[in-house]
């Protein structure tokens, strides 16, 4: 499986990287992230990175074959840009092949509330079959940290993209 994982704009960039973080291993992991980031990455972690700037990279295209792709956080400049098409970067640019070549696209919207301007993009977007998931917690599953709260979030996107987890605990489950 491929997934592909870009972190737009700043706030919540540690959750995408959270994220990146709990793939399983035999997820092929490709990260889209800023220029500051790129260094670190680059000495930490095992990821094949992306300058979000280079539009011809292979993951721009749909002969790539990525299985899913996740914008998290997704800004609303991103989520715009992708529900209009226009693709004038790398994440813009992979989101549209995504959703031309019908495969999994989640964003991940970190402002709120939300304008009436970001619900009709959104609405747009999920009536494409873009799952719209904003780090929303539900109290069912008893988090009692941060961590936990990541943890849930984390899981739920991994059920939406298909990846198999027990990272929080699910509804009537005694675990």
């Amino acid at each position: 499986m491929k997934i592909i994982i870009a972190i737009s704009g700043a706030s919540g960039a540690s959750l995408g990287l959270k994220t990146l973080r709990a793939l399983p291993d035999h997820v092929q992991k490709h990260l889209i992230v800023s220029e500051n980031a790129r260094t670190v990455f680059r000495h930490e972690q095992d990821v094949t990175l992306h300058d979000a700037d280079d539009i011809a990279a292979p993951l721009a295209s749909g002969s790539f074959g990525a299985d899913a792709m996740m914008i998290i956080p997704c800004s609303m400049n991103t989520l715009a840009k992708v529900a209009v098409g226009i693709a004038d970067n790398l994440t813009t640019r992979a989101a549209a092949v995504m959703i031309k070549e019908h495969k999994t696209l989640l964003l991940a919207p970190r402002e709120m509330p939300f304008s009436a301007i970001a619900l009709e993009n959104m609405h747009k977007l999920a009536t494409l079959g873009v799952f719209i998931a904003p780090p929303v917690l539900a109290y069912y599953s008893q988090q009692e940290s941060l961590d936990a709260m990541e943890d849930f979030m984390i899981g739920k996107w991994f059920d939406l993209v298909g990846i198999e987890n027990n990272l929080y605990k699910r509804w009537g489950s005694d675990d």
